[in-house]
């Protein structure tokens, strides 16, 4: 009897279990698809590895292309006056985030949504550009990351080129002042130049047809080395400013370190690659409920040194044994 009724028992269950099976699936509910915005000022080919560092970043929590996230990614091929259609277009896409890079992308979001999140996975003093209140509580629908904590990191790389070409005495610094905040870029960077006793040119390029006007007018006014501000005009034909440099034989100083991997002599910053992963934890955060005005703006710690030995080869320049063992890593 005992073994009857347990058996009884069991097949009741198995029976509710059966029973209950099609309405625990019809009362799944549908994964919610996250429509992340992109927009950023080169060109698709120029920024390839960013794009893929934030989708690894994403991935890495939960989130798969296809799956449960899709992109809508913008691209202004290096005309900054697109920025502010592509912008108006995102928005009207009613995308849940919006991930920018460079300041030019950020204020022009910023004139067409103060409601929905953006993610800066590049800033350059974000503060002073006017984009955020302060790095603690940035307010408003705009955190991310700092590419820089200020001005001042231009001043390290006036200080590295003098350190790599002693014989520098007149540096051209090659800056975009469109940018909110581009102004206090070159005002450190001209003021470095002074304490070092060298001889400061600023030189504007507002577009990527100014480089060979650029240069030329450096050749003419006889400088003998070049600081590259950081810039989507100069960062995504960066391949054709490095090759000015050496055809004009100027020992240059870039930011990013794509740079010198394109054939320039040496670069100092952040790692922009890393930057758009971390981003990732940002739209993460944002999507699961967190208010972008709440999310502190993370600045930049690690700062890269690296050095192209071939090209300070064919300059004819012998880098100093102490800056190689600064830098973090040596093309050969």
């Amino acid at each position: 009897m005992v073994v009857r009724h347990i058996v009884t028992r069991l097949a009741t269950a198995v029976i509710l279990l059966l029973l209950a099976a099609p309405l625990t699936v019809d009362a799944q509910p549908t994964g919610k698809v996250y429509r992340i915005g992109v927009i950023l000022t080169a060109a698709p080919h120029e920024t390839g590895h960013l794009f893929k560092a934030l989708n690894e970043g994403l991935r890495e929590l939960g989130y798969v292309e296809g799956r449960n996230v899709v992109f809508e990614r913008r691209f202004a091929e290096g005309r900054q006056e697109r920025l502010p259609a592509l912008a108006t277009e995102l928005v009207q896409l009613k995308v849940d985030v919006l991930v920018t890079g460079s300041n030019q992308v950020i204020a022009a979001v910023k004139q067409v949504t103060s409601t929905i999140p953006i993610v800066m996975a590049v800033s350059r003093d974000a503060v002073g550009a006017g984009f955020i209140a302060s790095l603690a509580r940035p307010g408003g629908n705009i955190t991310g990351l700092s590419g820089d904590p200020a001005p001042e990191i231009i001043g390290k790389n006036v200080e590295l080129l003098k350190e790599a070409a002693p014989r520098v005495s007149r540096v051209a610094f090659l800056w975009n002042p469109v940018p909110p905040g581009a102004g206090s870029y070159k005002n450190v960077a001209e003021s470095a130049a002074r304490s070092l006793g060298v001889t400061f040119q600023s030189v504007e390029v507002r577009g990527r047809n100014e480089f060979e006007g650029a240069f030329a007018a450096m050749v003419r006014e006889r400088a003998n080395g070049v600081v590259v501000a950081a810039d989507p005009v100069t960062w995504g034909p960066r391949s054709q400013v490095v090759l000015l440099a050496a055809r004009s034989r100027l020992p240059a100083v870039y930011v990013q370190r794509e740079f010198a991997e394109a054939g320039g002599l040496m670069s100092y910053g952040p790692n922009l690659a890393d930057q758009f992963r971390r981003a990732a934890i940002y739209v993460d955060r944002i999507l699961k409920g967190a208010k972008p005005g709440d999310l502190a703006v993370e600045q930049a710690t690690k700062f890269e040194l690296v050095i192209n030995l071939k090209t300070a080869k064919a300059l004819g320049l012998t880098i100093p044994p102490s800056l190689l063992l600064r830098a973090d890593h040596i093309i050969e």
